[in-house]
């Protein structure tokens, strides 16, 4: 994952008070204390919009923002994140900063098929630290705001889920082995494929958790019946990574 070298026209450095996202995203006392332990600065830093990048809106997409977060922590909850997204009316993309290192973090984010008015917002997805100061890559071509905006989120997507089971990456690519698969082996839409990462994650969760019931058994019988529901679930994993050798572990 690289980061991305944002077109000087875009730029728009304005700092965002904490009390705005309290005011447009409804933050309870517990979230807003969350703010003030793991957020020290909201920056909304660049605008990618028809008039500063040359590229026509869509219906789901008139516009991205870019969000730089200067974290106190290292960990930042995706309940500040979600509180953002909250709060601005656009698909938004995070750079999130802390320690002298940086990462891209973003969810899909689309307008409510039952109301335009309200968004629909995803898992959210983040990509490995990077150096401050790393090399930055020019924005991936694209013929409007919405497909620039699948170019940004996909590989963040791609990239998490093959961190979280070697050989999902894989799997985007080689999907007849999942119950997602498209038609004709046609390249998996952005939609797609965050359903396919999900239920991976999901299934991880479920493999780890028989994994834990497993280690506190003692019973040799009940043991018998939780390695089968662990050989199933690890199964499934394999089936939606795409892994035909591998075991995921």
């Amino acid at each position: 994952m690289t980061l991305y070298d944002w077109p000087r026209a875009s730029a728009f450095g304005r700092v965002i008070p904490k009390n705005k996202i309290y005011e447009h995203a409804g933050v309870n006392t517990a979230l807003k204390d969350l703010f003030v332990r793991e957020v020290d600065q909201i920056i909304w830093s660049h605008k990618l919009a028809p008039e500063t990048i040359n590229l026509p809106a869509t219906k789901s997409v008139a516009e991205i923002q870019v969000f730089r977060i200067t974290q106190r922590e290292k960990t930042l909850s995706t309940e500040a994140l979600r509180a953002i997204d909250r709060a601005i009316p656009f698909p938004l993309l995070f750079e999130l900063s802390h320690g002298g290192k940086i990462k891209l973090a973003a969810a899909y984010k689309r307008p409510s098929d039952a109301d335009s008015m309200k968004w629909v917002l995803g898992d959210y997805f983040e990509s490995e630290w990077l150096p401050e100061g790393g090399r930055r890559s020019a924005l991936p071509v694209a013929l409007n705001m919405g497909a620039l905006y699948e170019q940004l989120i996909s590989p963040l997507v791609e990239e998490q889920t093959a961190r979280l089971v070697p050989g999902a990456q894989t799997g985007f690519a080689e999907a007849s082995q999942s119950s997602f698969a498209a038609p004709d082996m046609q390249p998996l839409s952005l939609e797609t494929k965050i359903a396919l990462a999900e239920a991976i994650k999901a299934t991880t969760r479920e493999v780890n958790r028989i994994k834990a019931r497993l280690s506190r058994e003692r019973q040799f019988n009940k043991r018998v019946a939780i390695n089968a529901e662990l050989r199933a679930a690890k199964e499934e994993l394999k089936r939606l990574s795409g892994d035909r050798d591998g075991e995921a572990e």
